[in-house]
C-alpha cells in the first residue's frame, strides 16, 4: 500500500471535506478525489457518505480516525528521526504525558536543565489519557514519553527516575487522629482520592486487604489533596515528595501509612520506535541525570505540610 495515502487518509477523516482535506495536505481536489477512491476500493468501503449538504464518516471511517492519526504521527516521528543530536543549537519539541505530581516533583527539574542546555529546545506535558493500560503502544508512538510509576504499564523500555513513598494526609487539627492512623481509621473515614487508579497502585493494596475506603471526594489533580483535606475529617494518600513541595499551602500533617505500602518507582516510558533516535537519547540521558541529582526524600518534621514541627516525625 502507498504510505502516501495514510496522509490523505488522516486529512479526509478529520475535515470530512474533499476540497478542506485537499487544501490542508497540498493537493488539488482532483487529486484528492483520486485519493478517496482508492482508500474506498481498498477497505472495501465509502469512508465518506454524503448526508444533505456536508458528508459524514462510516461505521469503518469513524474507527478508522484515532488509527490513521495515531499511526501518522508514529511514521513522522520516525521519519524525523536523527543520527546526531547538538542540544546547544538544535530546535526540537518534545511532548512528555504525565500526572501533576510528576510534572511538579521532576518535570520542573527537567524543564530547567532543558532550558539551561538547548535554548532551542521546547518541552510539552500532557494529561495521560485514560486509556492508556489498554492502549499504551499506540499512545506512546505518537509522543516522546511518559512520566508513569511501575506497576502500569510494563512492556514498554523504560529509564529509571526515582523513588518515592505514599503517606497518609489528615488536616492538621483532625478530631479523631492523632500521631497515628490505625486501619480502622482508614475504613472509617472519608477519603479524597486522585481520580484515576492507575495513578495510585496504593489503593489497589488497600483493595487486597480487604479495605474499601469510603470515598467522599475525587479530583484529578493530586496537588489539590491537601486544600480538599484540610479542616474536614477527610483523609488521603499521597507521596511524601510532593507532601514536601507543599508545605504550608493548607494546614494539614503527614501520617506514616498503617500497612507495607509499596514504593513509587517513578520512569520515564517510550515507544521503541524512539529508541535509537539521537535527539531522544539525549532526552533519556538528561532525565536521567536530572533524576540522580533529586535528594531523597527525609523524615525531617518540617515535611509534613501545616504540621507542628515539635510533633513526631512522619
Amino acid at each position: 500500500m502507498d504510505l502516501n495515502l495514510l496522509v490523505a487518509l488522516r486529512a479526509l477523516l478529520e475535515e470530512r471535506n474533499v476540497t478542506r482535506a485537499g487544501a490542508r495536505i497540498g493537493l488539488s481536489q482532483p487529486a484528492m478525489s483520486a485519493a478517496l477512491a482508492r482508500l474506498r476500493h481498498h477497505f472495501s468501503d465509502e469512508l465518506l457518505v454524503r448526508q444533505g449538504n456536508r458528508y459524514e464518516l462510516t461505521p469503518l471511517g469513524t474507527a478508522l480516525r484515532e488509527p490513521a492519526a495515531t499511526a501518522y504521527a508514529m511514521l513522522e516521528r520516525l521519519f524525523s528521526s536523527r543520527a546526531d543530536f547538538d542540544p546547544a543549537t538544535e530546535r526540537h519539541e518534545f511532548t512528555v504525558l504525565s500526572s501533576d505530581y510528576a510534572i511538579a516533583v521532576f518535570g520542573a527539574h527537567l524543564a530547567r536543565a532543558l532550558h539551561a542546555e538547548a535554548p532551542g529546545v521546547r518541552l510539552h506535558f500532557r494529561h495521560v489519557p485514560p486509556g492508556i493500560v489498554e492502549n499504551a503502544d499506540a499512545i506512546l508512538s505518537g509522543v516522546d514519553g511518559m512520566l508513569m510509576p511501575h506497576g502500569v504499564i510494563g512492556h514498554l523500555p523504560a529509564v529509571e527516575l526515582y523513588r518515592d513513598e505514599w503517606v497518609i494526609l489528615v488536616a492538621a487539627d483532625h478530631p479523631e487522629v492523632g500521631e497515628r492512623i490505625t486501619m480502622d481509621d482508614l475504613a472509617r473515614l472519608p477519603w479524597v482520592v486522585y481520580q484515576r487508579p492507575f495513578d495510585a497502585p496504593v489503593a489497589r493494596q488497600l483493595s487486597m486487604l480487604g479495605l474499601e475506603p469510603y470515598v467522599d471526594v475525587s479530583v484529578q489533580s493530586f496537588q489539590l489533596l491537601p486544600s480538599l483535606v484540610a479542616g474536614t475529617r477527610r483523609i488521603a494518600l499521597v507521596q511524601r515528595r510532593l507532601a514536601r513541595m507543599l508545605h504550608g499551602v493548607a494546614p494539614v500533617r503527614t501520617l506514616p501509612c498503617p500497612f507495607e505500602a509499596v514504593p513509587l518507582q517513578e520512569a520515564l516510558w517510550w515507544h521503541p520506535v524512539h529508541t535509537h533516535d539521537a535527539a531522544h537519547i539525549w532526552l533519556r540521558e538528561t532525565a536521567a541525570r536530572v533524576a540522580a541529582e533529586l535528594a531523597a526524600p527525609d523524615d525531617e518534621p518540617g515535611d509534613r505540610p501545616g504540621g507542628d514541627p515539635g510533633g513526631d516525625r512522619p
